[in-house]
Parts: C-alpha cells; structure tokens; sequence
C-alpha cells in the first residue's frame, strides 16, 4: 500500500512540476527574443533520458551548444558546394556526424556525444532550410533555449518535484 502511494504522490509531483515550469518557458521566451522555446524541451528530455544527473548538466549543455555550432558549419557547407543537394547532404552529414563523435569523444569529460548530436539535429530541423545570410541570430535563440532546457526546466522541475517530495515526506 505504501509502494502505491509513494509512486502516484511522484506522479503527481512530477506532473505538477512539467504542467507549472515548462509553460512560464514558453510564454515568456518570446519577450526575450526567443522564437525557438519548444528547444528547450526537447533538451530537457534528454537531460531527464540521461537520469536527472545534474553533474551531467554542464557537459550535456556543451554537447548541445557544439550541435547548434555544428549545424550552422552544416548549413554554410552544403550551401558552399556545387554538388548536388543529396550528395552534399550525405557528405556532410558524413564528415560532420564522425567528427562529431571522434571530438566528443575525445573529450567526453567536457561534451556528451549524445547531446552534441540531438542539437545537431534540432539546429538543422531549424535552419537546415534557410540560407546562411538569412539564419541572423537564430543560433543563439537555439542556444539560449538549449540551455534554458537543461537548467530550467531539467534541474529546475527536478528541484521542484524534489522539494515536494520532501515536504510530503516520500524524500
């Protein structure tokens, strides 16, 4: 009976926490210049895929922000080469994506490879697209939400559930 209880009462502090935080994300990262917000909680699901560690977070951030760097390299490449789009896609893809593991892993003290690869990924869904004269400072919104994800809404839901887990005595 206990077990039970314990586990709807982290339900639904963790549910209260994503239905509280992550919206005051999404409401006010437009007033701070901010059109990429939804960054942020992807980045935060992978921190939270990762266990919640916060000692990961600087780490997990820096492999984010290298992914958001390696998707503007990306885009200034395939837009660079005279090939056509498929192969360039390929090439760079190719090129980028082994570097990207042989540096993050490398230095995995300091990047994680998986995060380095999701915001890869999220900067090319973002500006994949667009051509490099036309991507202005969206790196940076992408950046600043990247971070927002894995500091506010990663560490900051699991500070909230935590602290209301201790005040309802399951911590």
């Amino acid at each position: 009976m206990e077990e039970k209880r314990e586990k709807k009462i982290r339900m639904l502090t963790l549910a209260l926490g994503i239905a509280l935080l992550p919206p005051i994300w999404a409401v006010l990262s437009p007033y701070m210049g901010i059109s990429t917000g939804a960054v942020a909680l992807i980045c935060a699901g992978l921190y939270v895929a990762n266990g919640n560690k916060r000692k990961d977070a600087p780490k997990i951030t820096i492999g984010f922000l290298c992914g958001d760097l390696w998707a503007v390299l990306a885009v200034w490449i395939m837009e660079s080469l005279p090939f056509n789009p498929n192969v360039e896609l390929y090439g760079t893809l190719f090129l980028l994506g082994g570097l990207a593991v042989i540096i993050g892993e490398t230095w995995s003290r300091y990047i994680f490879v998986p995060s380095w690869l999701c915001g890869w990924a999220i900067g090319l869904t973002v500006m994949g697209p667009m051509k490099i004269q036309d991507i202005g400072n969206l790196p940076i919104q992408i950046g600043a939400a990247m971070i927002a994800g894995v500091v506010y809404v990663g560490i900051g839901v699991d500070a909230f559930q935590r602290m209301l887990l201790k005040k309802t005595g399951v911590l």
